[in-house]
């Protein structure tokens, strides 16, 4: 993720929701797994957020990624994956995030879990990707569709070759997940 303003509004936006929600820094980072110095650092704008520390934010925040990242084109890029965010859509019932992800050959991501209730909607548009819950993993390939439930770790692995996907996240509003 680039440095500088990006880095400084979600710092901004971490440290309000946790205020939020009542929870001191070293209760969410417990609850994140995200150690306290680092999180403090990310709240301030001093460190740029992985993609898989955000998710892992997000969660015990309750909330989905634009939560954190808004509507600011950030691209980020982790284990061989880029991800650029193309559209949030803020419904009454719901969060509509679409993202174009980008994978190098031999890229793996692992996702943690996302609050109760959010679905992955993903199309491959080019190579193929093992994708889905660690534990019911499918092979997708380009023009194929797959969806499922990101209450629980989720895996994208690029194991034949460089591959390109979109993906639809869809966050319901609700109350937060408990640890």
């Amino acid at each position: 993720m680039a440095a500088g303003s990006a880095s400084v509004e979600i710092g901004r936006r971490v440290r309000a929701l946790r205020a939020e929600r009542g929870l001191s820094l070293s209760e969410l980072a417990r609850r994140s797994s995200v150690g306290k110095g680092s999180l403090s650092e990310i709240e301030t704008g001093q460190r740029n957020p992985t993609i898989e520390t955000l998710y892992a934010l997000c969660a015990p925040l309750g909330v989905a990624m634009s939560a954190l990242i808004g509507t600011l084109q950030v691209r980020t890029s982790s284990g061989g994956m880029v991800s650029t965010t193309l559209d949030v859509r803020e419904l009454p019932d719901s969060t509509v995030e679409v993202f174009r992800l980008q994978y190098e050959a031999g890229a793996d991501h692992t996702s943690p879990a996302h609050v109760a209730g959010v679905t992955e909607h993903l199309t491959v548009v080019a190579g193929r990707l093992l994708v889905g819950p660690v534990d019911a993993l499918r092979t997708v390939g380009a023009g194929e569709s797959t969806s499922w439930e990101s209450d629980r770790p989720h895996r994208y692995s690029a194991t034949e070759g460089a591959a390109e996907a979109v993906v639809v996240i869809v966050t319901p509003r609700h109350g937060t997940m408990s640890a």
